[in-house]
């Protein structure tokens, strides 16, 4: 990757005495997850990154892909796949969206393609605001997110990076804790407004505290939580 493409991403540098280590998340959130996995002793990271929107930029996983982890990334507007297939051609890469029942549901493009959602109301309230517009208005298959875990992974993804516009809340409340509980999450904890109006989501950072995890460290933007359980075993071989 060529420095104007390092630019172009966005990426942070963070200098670990006379070694740097790059960052193509947003606000740093991979440098701190991986902190919290080595931590933990954890060897194999298996992802799911869910509105994984780029393969790079601001990417939650990209860091992980380029140290040999692999995982599924989901990304519903079929126009960002190609990316991936060339960038991150080991990621099993599924052009689907994830809701609480499997079927298909209308997905709302917007002119700012991180901005893209399944959700008319916060596709609205965007486009209100006069600077973004909904392009096009798409049917998308959607996937219950306990089954599309069952079929793409033989051992349970450690690591779930989501972003989803609105959906949050509604896809976490879906997921089994009992035999799918991520040791590490990464969600999007902020609503977007153009108004500096924007507010933390603490229905979904309560409902994650509840099934057992501790908010190991906020960027405003994102909350990173770790599975309480395998925090106070930490370092114990083999934590899953």
């Amino acid at each position: 990757m060529n420095l104007v493409r390092l630019l172009k991403n966005r990426v942070n540098r963070v200098r670990h005495g006379l070694r740097y280590e790059i960052s193509y998340a947003q606000c740093g959130e991979d440098l701190l997850i991986q902190y919290v996995f080595a931590t933990l002793g954890v060897r194999e990271i298996r992802y799911l990154d869910i509105g994984a929107h780029h393969p790079s930029y601001l990417s939650n996983t990209c860091l992980f892909y380029l140290k040999g982890h692999r995982g599924v990334c989901v990304e519903p507007d079929a126009t960002l796949l190609p990316a991936f297939h060339r960038e991150r051609p080991a990621d099993k890469v599924l052009n689907v969206g994830v809701a609480p029942e499997d079927g298909e549901s209308d997905f709302f493009v917007m002119s700012t393609p991180t901005l893209n959602t399944f959700s008319r109301a916060e596709a609205e309230r965007f486009a209100s605001y006069g600077k973004e517009r909904i392009e096009r208005v798409e049917k998308v298959e959607i996937r219950n997110i306990n089954s599309l875990i069952a079929d793409n992974f033989s051992a349970p993804p450690n690591l779930l990076s989501l972003d989803v516009e609105g959906l949050d809340l509604v896809i976490l409340q879906s997921l089994d804790f009992g035999r799918y509980a991520p040791v590490v999450m990464c969600i999007e904890t902020l609503s977007y407004t153009e108004d500096r109006s924007e507010r933390k989501l603490t229905e979904v950072i309560e409902f994650v505290q509840a099934q057992g995890y501790f908010v190991y460290a906020d960027t405003h933007v994102n909350s990173i939580f770790v599975r309480a359980d395998a925090w106070r075993e930490r370092g114990a071989r083999g934590t899953a």
